[in-house]
């Protein structure tokens, strides 16, 4: 799209009686789509990227002095690339050029300059605003280099790709590279009451989400991009209004965006999926419960409707390292470096790569064989530890560092398994006895035979046969 800087009368455009065009604010249609009627008209109505915007960040101070460098703003879409350009217009005083590196040329950007240059006998400062910038080849990215460095433009260059890769390194270097971020959870929430409102003021009827669940469903399939969220939400606020008219029992009904007419706007089913409710422990339930049962189909299944209703990978992959544990434990016990490997490799990689690494991990865990011995060990020796257990170290067990505690009998008759054959020597590990009952000594680790556990079962048996038999 090009906000054309002449008219048919370019001839005269110039000449010595006249002065040259601005670019005329338009207030958007009513047809314009609501991302384009909600565009802030000052800093203090965007939302998101404060580290842009805040109390003494750089576009703040700059609208501060009203004047901007020449700046290449980096960013996913729906981030407000564009808003900026022409708030930095408004607040400098520019005229603005938009430019779509879709469309444009060479002579474009020319013709942009040329203007610029005799804006500025009458000085007036141009704004060119060049959209998806990356998509310039080097020679219409080079004709913007001598403008730029001569403040003949300010140039705002919107990309959603790496500069340092698709932007010369020349043009670059004249240029402030600022990078916007995905709008975050709280801030989609903002954005979608400001929408809801103005909504609800055109309607003439309140404009409301149904259940409260969907706002989180709705902010996760937008992914951080303001301006989808906002079109989403217009789609789904005409398709509730139809519903509504047709069963209105009033004119002051409010209009209630439901799960249906969000699926109906994006034509995507939305999954029942609440991440602090019932949805979201139910969900992780039958995870669990299906990687424990040894099926692996049906764990990604679950692992899928987590992933695509949002939930955070990263605890996905914590309760996969707990699994490891709990329900492999020694059966198979490269589950847990396995487990924790993924959970590193999602915390370092991110979504939505780190569904690959999750899904390796889910289907080692899921076709392991299973052992809950370790976990039934401890849990066994807490209870007794918390019921009374005398947990008073025997003399022999206890470490001598100095001369009193060898005289006091630390350490003594301690025998160094190393020094026997096998590496190993009957002794007794438990506490003494209390009021002269004998210590039993209790089996709480008792191996499986399944996997690797059956090795060891075998050994602890040879090593202790009254206890393991």
């Amino acid at each position: 799209m090009r906000t054309p800087a002449t008219d048919a009368n370019t001839s005269n455009l110039f000449g010595e009686e006249a002065s040259p065009p601005t670019t005329a604010k338009i207030a958007p249609h009513r047809h314009a789509p609501l991302a384009e009627r909600l565009r802030p008209h000052m800093f203090d109505e965007v939302i998101g990227q404060s580290h842009l915007l805040g109390e003494g960040a750089p576009l703040r101070v700059f609208a501060q002095h009203g004047v901007f460098p020449s700046m290449i703003f980096w960013g996913p879409p729906g981030t407000g690339k564009t808003t900026l350009a022409l708030l930095i217009a408004e607040a400098s005083g520019s005229d603005v050029v938009r430019l779509s590196a879709v469309e444009a040329g060479v002579k474009d950007v020319r013709e942009a300059l040329a203007h610029a240059e005799q804006r500025l006998r009458y000085n007036k400062q141009t704004l060119l605003f060049i959209d998806e910038i990356h998509r310039f080849n080097k020679n219409q990215q080079d004709a913007l280099l001598h403008a730029v460095e001569q403040g003949i433009i300010t140039l705002i260059g919107a990309t959603t790709e790496n500069p340092s890769f698709e932007v010369n390194a020349a043009l670059i270097s004249r240029c402030r590279v600022y990078t916007l971020r995905s709008l975050t959870e709280s801030e989609c929430e903002m954005l979608t009451e400001r929408a809801l409102a103005r909504l609800s003021e055109e309607y003439g009827s309140s404009v409301l989400l149904a259940e409260a669940e969907l706002l989180p469903t709705l902010i996760r399939l937008c992914g951080g991009d303001g301006r989808a969220l906002l079109n989403t939400l217009e789609s789904a606020a005409t398709l509730a209004s139809g519903e509504s008219s047709r069963s209105a029992h009033s004119e002051q009904q409010s209009i209630l965006i439901t799960q249906a007419s969000i699926e109906a706007a994006l034509q995507q089913k939305t999954p029942r999926y609440d991440k602090k409710g019932e949805g979201h422990f139910d969900t992780i339930s039958a995870f669990i419960k299906s990687l424990r049962g040894s099926d692996p189909d049906a764990a990604l299944f679950w692992l899928a409707v987590m992933l695509e209703a949002g939930e955070d990978a990263r605890f996905i992959a914590r309760r996969m390292v707990i699994f490891a544990s709990e329900d492999i434990g020694n059966a198979a016990h490269e589950a847990l470096p396995l487990a924790l490997a993924v959970f590193q490799a999602v915390d370092v990689i991110g979504m939505p790569e780190a569904r690959i690494n999750l899904a390796q991990g889910v289907t080692f865990l899921a076709s392991c064989p299973k052992s809950n011995a370790s976990y039934r060990a401890i849990e066994d020796v807490l209870s007794d530890v918390r019921n009374g257990a005398n947990t008073s170290v025997p003399l022999h067990l206890r470490n001598a560092p100095t001369k009193l505690m060898k005289n006091e009998g630390y350490g003594r008759e301690y025998q160094y398994p190393h020094d026997f054959e096998g590496h190993f020597v009957e002794a007794r590990y438990f506490p003494d006895a209390t009021d002269g009952k004998p210590y039993t000594e209790q089996t709480y680790y008792k191996p499986t035979t399944m996997g690797r556990e059956q090795a060891i079962k075998q050994r602890l048996e040879t090593l202790r046969p009254e206890r393991y038999r």
